[in-house]
């Protein structure tokens, strides 16, 4: 038989405590059966169902977000051995479930196929009449599905019906932890699928009291923000829960409560990763902990770095941390809709990707804003914008932590005090020479391999590549002054500009770039067009500026402004289109805006291409 190196009975040692825990059978090691990833949000990560065995049982359990790095990074896989650091085993309903935290994988014992012959540890638990013995045999698991995939049914509640006829009387305590408590479940496991359980979790957030009215009735609300070293989860009290528990509750400190109902979330309202919330009820239980070690972390996070936020979708929810560079004025808008006033302020973030952003900050926050150029902010559940490009929005329900004490913003800090305070940083707003970063990036050889442009829609690339030549015959066309027109107009008479569609003479024009660049790269070699607001960048003048030094200086140096541009590299994102000239029919490749090559962000690239082939 090959090494086994399994704890034989650990999950029913694990399951058989009164109170399952690391400490009642610490450091199971177990072997990987299967793993299945679970749907998450947008910009969230994704979540991992993963079968344990100790080769007489085996049991489906959860992947805590903070343990799913070891499948992200490969070194969990079918048929590995992993030792199990820190988990919490749960039972809900007739069903078991292992939710693990840490873990360590044995790479030492390498992959083996399935040991043994485990069976359900459910069925292995049953009475063993002849039926249930054949059924627990037939319950075996298998490589390719998971044992109790279906959802236990929902309770009475759940279904309209009733669950309590009684009027019980509503707890909030604030005291030492009984030593009585009953088993203390994760926030990661909680579902609508179970009855009772008590959950210890630190409140990062209290919103205000909120007034909210209906065509029927009125009322008041507040939700809080719970997080335990599993997950986080909303929880909102109304009307009488107000009264009972929004001053009980308070930011920073850690509570046992039981006795909520759990609803599916309202996603609209919330910006937490869970598929479920809570409300408070008339009989739901608070208690302080006191505990002076909790070890439930101040705050949670997932980061998304600035040079990602192409690939969020528009109203997505994200975490995100930076270094602020430009703090703006309070300015009061009006809603189209309800004719409100509301002040704003905008704020400008950069970040390690060499992208900046800009965050908009509404009311009190925009108003009372006191944090100083260059210091660190982290913004908890901002919404994306399509607004101007891309850009951020606080909500009610965000959070901002000044100079946190966490890994990310001692990394930033680093960064930014070493080498990020004198970069040029790009960005996404309109208008900018920002280049998106979801676009595929290609080589100048592959662009024509590929065959881009030759079907019936065009193609949008992203490349890297150098300018060796620029045309400077008809590198501008006299333009329209109309705003938004730029239609080339012809000089019917010495100081008057005809343009055609206007139907306008104006007294002069205002020249615009038509620039035909030759581009190079270590593959090949490829001809772009670009338009008015490329052609500045690269020449670094406007059109207007370079006719005139052709009218007034001539030959050397209007030769010498063509000669300071070429030889310089540029992220160009580019439109490739089938195009019929003078009868015949080529591609043309439209350059739709441009950067400079940010040499940090494209190292970010090459390390991550070279850990491909690693």
């Amino acid at each position: 038989m090959a090494n086994n190196p399994c704890t034989p009975g650990a999950l029913q040692r694990v399951f058989e405590a009164d109170i399952p825990t690391p400490d009642s059978f610490p450091n199971p090691i177990l072997q990987v059966l299967q793993i299945k990833s679970l749907a998450a949000q947008p910009g969230a990560p994704e979540r991992y169902r993963v079968v344990f065995s100790d080769t007489q049982n085996f049991i489906q359990s959860m992947l805590a977000t903070q343990a799913t790095a070891h499948v992200l990074d490969g070194s969990i896989e079918k048929g590995c051995f992993v030792q199990l650091t820190n988990y919490q085993a749960n039972k809900v309903k007739d069903k078991k479930i292992l939710i693990v935290i840490g873990l360590e994988v044995l790479t030492q014992y390498g992959k083996q196929e399935k040991i043994g012959e485990p069976v359900s540890l459910e069925a292995s638990q049953r009475p063993q009449a002849p039926d249930r013995a054949r059924a627990a045999q037939n319950e075996k698991a298998s490589a390719t599905s998971f044992y109790g995939n279906r959802p236990a049914p929902a309770p009475a509640e759940q279904r309209g019906v009733p669950a309590r006829q009684a009027q019980p009387t509503t707890t909030a305590r604030s005291s030492a932890p009984s030593a009585t408590r009953p088993n203390i479940y994760p926030i990661e496991s909680l579902s609508p699928y179970q009855n009772r359980w008590t959950i210890r979790a630190r409140v990062t957030y209290k919103s205000p009291i909120k007034l909210w009215q209906n065509s029927n009735r009125d009322g008041r609300l507040f939700n809080v923000t719970l997080l335990d070293e599993s997950g986080e989860v909303r929880a909102t009290g109304f009307n009488d829960q107000v009264d009972s528990f929004y001053e009980v509750l308070q930011e920073g400190q850690v509570y046992y409560i039981s006795n909520c109902k759990v609803n599916f979330a309202k996603k609209q309202f919330s910006n937490i990763n869970n598929d479920y919330e809570l409300a408070f009820e008339r009989n739901t239980e608070i208690e302080k902990c006191n505990d002076v070690d909790d070890g439930i972390p101040m705050a949670r996070f997932n980061f998304v770095q600035f040079s990602e936020l192409e690939s969020i979708q528009n109203d997505g929810i994200i975490d995100v941390i930076g270094v602020i560079k430009e703090v703006g004025e309070v300015a009061s808008i009006q809603s189209k809709n309800t004719q409100k006033s509301y002040t704003k302020r905008d704020v400008t973030l950069v970040d390690k990707s060499g992208y900046s952003v800009h965050i908009t900050t509404w009311g009190k926050s925009a108003e009372d804003w006191e944090t100083q150029l260059d210091e660190i902010v982290a913004f908890k559940g901002v919404k994306v914008s399509e607004y101007g490009g891309r850009s951020l929005s606080m909500l009610h329900s965000s959070t901002m932590t000044v100079n946190p004490d966490i890994d990310e913003s001692h990394a930033l800090r680093g960064w930014y005090d070493g080498q990020g305070r004198g970069e040029t940083f790009q960005s996404h707003h309109t208008g900018s020479s920002a280049v998106r970063t979801n676009d595929p990036y290609k080589t100048l050889s592959q662009i024509r391999d590929e065959n881009l442009g030759m079907g019936e829609d065009p193609d949008i690339f992203t490349t890297k590549a150098t300018i060796v030549y620029i045309k400077n015959e008809n590198f501008s066309y006299p333009a329209c002054l109309t705003p938004k027109c730029n239609k080339k107009v012809v000089e019917i008479a010495e100081g008057q500009w005809k343009c055609e569609k206007c139907d306008i003479t104006h007294p002069n024009c205002q020249h615009r770039y038509i620039m035909t660049i030759s581009c190079s790269d270590a593959f090949g070699l490829a001809w772009f067009s670009c338009f008015d607001d490329v052609g500045i960048m690269i020449m670094g003048m406007t059109a207007d500026e370079l006719v005139e030094l052709n009218n007034q200086s001539g030959g050397p140096a209007f030769a010498d402004a063509f000669l300071q541009a070429n030889c310089k590299a540029y992220v160009f994102r580019c439109r490739a289109k089938m195009d019929v000239s003078q009868g015949q029919q080529r591609v043309r490749y439209q350059v739709l805006n441009a950067a400079p090559v940010n040499f940090a962000l494209e190292a970010h690239k090459l390390i991550g291409q070279i850990k491909l082939y690693s």
